[in-house]
């Protein structure tokens, strides 16, 4: 798999072609770059470390292998049907001797290459496919891929049909999850919404849709010559996150102004039954937002702005805005790169020394430490991801020895869990926290012993939700707008909550994990490939190791205002 060094190596050779022919189109030099990962990135990054020309490593970036017997639907199916076709014996021969020649590099095709009947049918870092012989046979029998403008115009040819045949052909500029939707209409020439990620070739472990998604996220950590990363790369142990979404919108500002109880952001412009349904946020009194059309529907506008760092767009009850003149932007805000050292810093309940809190022990203030705790190192998606469902089922919240998480007597410990699983993933959110009077002894520089019941103070759900609120960016969280990316960030490796506060404060919040798919376990989407429910991981009335729960659970009326909050 290609690393940052790789992804540098090639955007040092190739970024001013792929940056002069995308001019006009949607696509980002990043992007290309992926679906050059994915190709033929085992290739070109093992032959450039050899310090061979960069013409050769072009010449060697073939694969994908046939023969008599292998089948296929597409043209040629076999080694006798393309021999059988117009100068099929000349490009079996120009198919033979490239996989003979890039064998001798590439470890783990000498095999294939001792059959005499195996050949290629992937041609060019792009890989464009042999089934185009038929119509266009002179850029294979002239070996027209070896150079790099040449596979490069073919490659754009095929993304622009993606974005055809997605609808994208009129958009300025693409996400990173839909240039993967596009990226799988180019692998396998069609597109199922409400399958996302999860499409295209499947190599035993992912699937193309999601490796290309990786691809693009990396390529965005790693400069190109005279420039900077548009992501900055992350520490190991921490997954790559883009910054948050800037308000696009360019209406009129507006604040908020409810006089009673945040505002609820709608996902159109009615009322729905129950009303919580179609909730997408909720907006403090005072927040600026911006409207997107001007026109008001049903009394509602549509608006756009930042909250926490999460893009978040749907529609007011316009009698709860008031017109902002003195407003000139939506502040975004980013989270903090590192945990503060001095001032308001993260705070553990004290332990007597030697004493060890166990996942079998009843339920207390005291955070994990067990010996044999697993953590978040990794670099890469995989490995992270890997880590996390290794804390999942070492904490084992549904194993009933594990009394810590069981609930009973009215109780039930979704605060612990979550503690628990953030603090051996390398995130901090309490479990216990500093009490007011505490805070402004921080505040004001001077040292507070952490004392229960005096300078700090457990945190139930409720706490944690508005600790987030007003603490979370500091520590590195930020909210996120959507079940959608609230998914795609756990899929990466990074630590995703749902979080809800009840309207009764005496009563009990709920907060969940959200985590990586798998797989066996996957969110719930809609047919336009939208997350409903993502997967989680919770103690509660029911305890359960990856679950989408109850649908849309978070909306509840029971609850007063609900979150979502990613950290890296």
């Amino acid at each position: 798999m290609p690393t940052a060094e790789d992804i540098r190596w090639f955007k040092e050779q190739f970024q001013a072609p792929i940056a002069a022919a995308i001019a006009g189109t949607p696509f980002d030099v990043d992007m290309l770059v992926a679906i050059a990962c994915q190709e033929t990135g085992h290739i070109w990054s093992t032959l450039r470390r050899k310090n061979m020309p960069t013409a050769q490593i072009l010449a060697l970036c073939v694969g994908d292998t046939l023969d008599d017997t292998a089948g296929r639907r597409a043209f040629p199916r076999n080694k006798a049907e393309l021999i059988a076709a117009p100068k099929g014996q000349m490009m079996f021969d120009i198919a033979r001797k490239a996989l003979v020649d890039m064998a001798v590099h590439i470890n783990g095709f000498a095999g294939v290459a001792a059959n005499p009947n195996k050949f290629c049918h992937g041609y060019g870092v792009f890989q464009r496919d042999l089934q185009f012989f038929k119509v266009d046979p002179d850029y294979f029998l002239q070996r027209r891929y070896e150079t790099f403008g040449d596979t490069l115009a073919q490659c754009l040819g095929e993304l622009k049909r993606g974005l055809r045949k997605l609808g994208f052909e009129n958009k300025a500029s693409l996400s990173d999850m839909e240039f993967a939707f596009v990226a799988i209409a180019y692998n396998t020439g069609g597109f199922r919404p409400g399958k996302g990620l999860r499409q295209g070739h499947f190599d035993g472990r992912k699937f193309y849709g999601e490796k290309v998604f990786e691809f693009v996220r990396l390529a965005h950590t790693v400069a190109g010559p005279g420039g900077a990363p548009a992501i900055a790369p992350p520490p190991p142990g921490a997954a790559i996150m883009p910054p948050p979404t800037p308000v696009a919108a360019q209406g009129a500002f507006f604040a908020v102004e409810t006089l009673e109880a945040p505002l609820r952001v709608r996902s159109e412009p009615r009322k729905s039954d129950p009303p919580g349904k179609n909730v997408v946020a909720h907006l403090p009194d005072g927040h600026i937002v911006r409207a997107v059309t001007g026109r008001p529907v049903n009394g509602f506008l549509e608006i756009e702005t930042s909250l926490s760092g999460a893009n978040i767009h749907g529609f007011c009850s316009l009698k709860l805005l008031v017109p902002a003149p003195g407003a000139t932007e939506v502040p975004v805000v980013a989270p903090a790169a590192a945990p503060p050292t001095r001032g308001v810093v993260a705070v553990f309940m004290p332990r007597r020394e030697g004493t060890v809190t166990k996942r079998t022990a009843p339920a207390g203030a005291h955070s994990l430490n067990e010996p044999d705790q697993p953590g978040r190192t990794g670099t890469t998606p995989q490995e992270l991801v890997t880590e996390i469902g290794k804390i999942i089922d070492y904490l084992a919240v549904d194993r009933s020895t594990h009394r810590r998480y069981q609930p009973g007597g009215g109780k039930t410990f979704c605060n612990i869990y979550a503690h628990d699983f953030c603090l051996l993933a390398g995130t901090f959110l309490p479990r216990v926290w500093w009490t007011q009077r505490a805070l402004d002894a921080l505040a004001a520089g001077r040292e507070v012993k952490p004392l229960i019941g005096d300078t700090i103070r457990e945190m139930r759900a409720n706490d944690l939700f508005r600790w987030l609120d007003d603490f979370g960016t500091a520590f590195g969280w930020r909210r996120t707008g959507t079940t959608t990316k609230l998914q795609e960030a756990a899929n990466q490796g990074a630590i995703g909550l749902i979080v809800a506060r009840r309207k009764e404060d005496g009563k009990s919040g709920h907060i969940v994990i959200v985590v990586p798919e798998t797989a066996t376990d996957s969110a719930r989407r809609n047919p336009a490939g939208e997350v409903t429910a993502p997967l989680q991981s919770q103690a509660g009335a029911t305890n359960f190791r990856r679950d989408t729960g109850r649908a849309n659970w978070w909306n509840g009326e029971e609850f007063a205002e609900s979150a979502f909050w990613v950290h890296a």
